[in-house]
C-alpha cells in the first residue's frame, strides 16, 4: 500500500485528487494538510511513501526534505500551470506535475515515486508521451554499454570518482564518456541529462537494466539524503 499525503491550501483542489485516488486499491491518502506546521507532524507521524506538496508550500520544502530524508518519503511537487516544473527538480524534489494533471499522470506519477523513481511531466505530456518511445529507443541505439552504466549512475547521483571506482577505470575516462553522451544526447550538463532520461520511457528502462546498484531516490531522482545530479562535468 503507497500511503500519500496531500498537501495543499486549495481545499477543493485537494479533495478532488483524494476522491480520485481513492478509487486505487494500492494507494491511501492519509493526510490532507492545509498549512506547514500540520504537514511537518503528520510526516513525523504517519510516514507516508509520499508527499504531494503544492508549490505555495516552497518555503517549508527544506524541512519537508529533511524529513524526506529521514524516513525515504519522497516528495510529488504540485506546480502551478504558470510555473516551470524543472525549476522544481533543481530543488531536489524527487517528482513535479502541474495542477492541470490528468488523473492518470497524478497516479503515474505516485506509483513511480514510490518506486524509487523520478518523475517530471512536460509542458505538453500529450505530446510526450507520443514520441517518448522513438526518441528514447533513438538515444539508445547511439550509446554504448559502457556509456548506459554511466548514465545510470548519473540518475542515481553517484559522481566521477565513485562510477570510476565501480567501472574499474579512471575520472578522466568516465569525464571524456560524459562529453561524447552529452554530445549524443544534445544535452550540457548532468542534470539535463537526468531529466531527459526521466522523460524518455525506453532510455529510463534501458539505464534501469544496467544499473551500477539498485536503483534509489538521488536526483532528487530520479530518480533519498539524495546526491543531486551536479551542472558540471566533474
Amino acid at each position: 500500500m503507497i500511503n500519500v499525503i496531500l498537501a495543499d491550501h486549495q481545499a477543493i483542489y485537494c479533495a478532488g485528487m483524494a476522491k480520485v485516488l481513492a478509487v486505487e486499491e494500492d494507494i491511501r491518502i492519509v493526510g490532507q494538510p492545509q498549512f506547514p506546521e500540520p504537514l511537518l507532524n503528520a510526516m513525523e507521524r504517519l510516514r507516508p511513501r509520499v508527499v504531494v506538496l503544492a508549490s505555495s508550500f516552497q518555503a517549508s520544502l527544506p524541512q519537508v526534505q529533511e524529513i524526506g530524508r529521514r524516513h525515504a518519503i519522497a516528495v510529488l511537487m504540485l506546480c502551478d500551470n504558470n510555473e516551470t516544473a524543472s525549476d522544481f527538480m533543481r530543488l531536489g524534489v524527487q517528482g513535479v506535475i502541474y495542477r492541470s494533471a490528468s488523473s492518470t499522470i497524478v497516479i503515474e506519477a505516485i506509483r513511480r515515486l514510490s518506486r524509487g523513481q523520478s518523475f517530471l511531466q512536460g509542458p505538453n505530456s500529450a505530446e510526450i508521451e507520443v514520441d517518448d518511445d522513438l526518441v528514447g529507443a533513438r538515444v539508445q541505439k547511439r550509446l554504448t554499454g559502457r556509456e548506459l552504466r554511466i548514465i545510470a549512475a548519473i540518475v542515481q547521483g553517484y559522481k566521477n570518482r565513485e562510477i570510476a571506482n565501480q567501472l574499474e577505470t579512471t575520472e578522466q575516462v568516465v569525464k571524456n564518456a560524459l562529453r561524447a553522451i552529452f554530445d549524443k544526447i544534445g544535452v550540457s550538463d548532468r542534470l539535463e541529462l537526468a531529466l531527459f532520461v526521466v522523460h524518455h520511457r525506453i532510455l529510463a528502462q534501458a539505464t534501469a537494466a544496467v544499473a551500477l546498484h539498485p536503483a534509489r531516490p538521488r536526483i532528487a531522482t530520479a530518480g533519498g539524503k539524495a546526491r543531486g545530479a551536479s551542472s558540471t562535468i566533474n
